[in-house]
């Protein structure tokens, strides 16, 4: 294996012979502000390195400035389908973007990719084996290690082509084994 591509999440280092970071995510609602940052504050102070929040809508980017003003740890938006909110989570001073390219269209996959160049920002790319595309799940039958690198290499393969390549790609399985496997295969295959 050689060397690996190493990114910044705000003051974190991630990948490329970086120590491996804590991270969590906010599990109380986007809209419940004080809430929110109560918790990273909470999570900071237990060792946490990097937070992740879901930016569900529009008005959950409103958490963003009230994060990065509490806390000194990046802050990861979780988007799930509306590119808008990537670039509008850019825009708030958000460190990580989590998104799954094949969920957004090209046009809008170029989008989020050029407003996260310009920021410096990584994006996050979650793959997990309850939630494989039908045409990789038709392939290999079951969630496989092979399922799951396959299917984060391709999401990768989307922001490659407009020349994004700040991307960490999160692979996950509730059988541990399958998940370690993943991450080999995607080692072997990418940097």
């Amino acid at each position: 294996m050689g060397s690996k591509i190493q990114v910044t999440a705000g003051n974190v280092k991630i990948g490329g012979g970086a120590k491996v970071s804590v991270q969590s995510m906010l599990n109380i609602p986007s809209t419940d502000i004080e809430g929110s940052v109560r918790q990273a504050k909470e999570l900071e102070e237990a060792g946490c390195e990097i937070i992740r929040a879901a930016i569900p809508n529009k008005d959950a980017v409103k958490l963003i400035p009230a994060l990065k003003e509490a806390v000194s740890v990046p802050i990861v938006a979780d988007i799930h389908f509306d590119y808008k909110l990537a670039l509008e989570a850019c825009a708030a001073g958000i460190d990580k973007i989590r998104i799954n390219p094949g969920n957004i269209g090209d046009d809008r996959v170029k989008a989020v990719a050029d407003a996260c160049r310009q920021r410096g920002i990584p994006i996050r790319i979650g793959v997990n084996s309850g939630s494989l595309e039908k045409k990789i799940l038709a392939k290999y039958g079951h969630p496989t290690p092979e399922a799951l690198c396959d299917s984060a290499l391709y999401h990768a393969s989307l922001l490659e082509k407009f020349d994004f390549n700040d991307i960490v790609l999160s692979m996950k399985s509730s059988t541990v084994s399958t998940m370690i496997k993943a991450y080999e295969l995607a080692a072997e295959r990418c940097d």
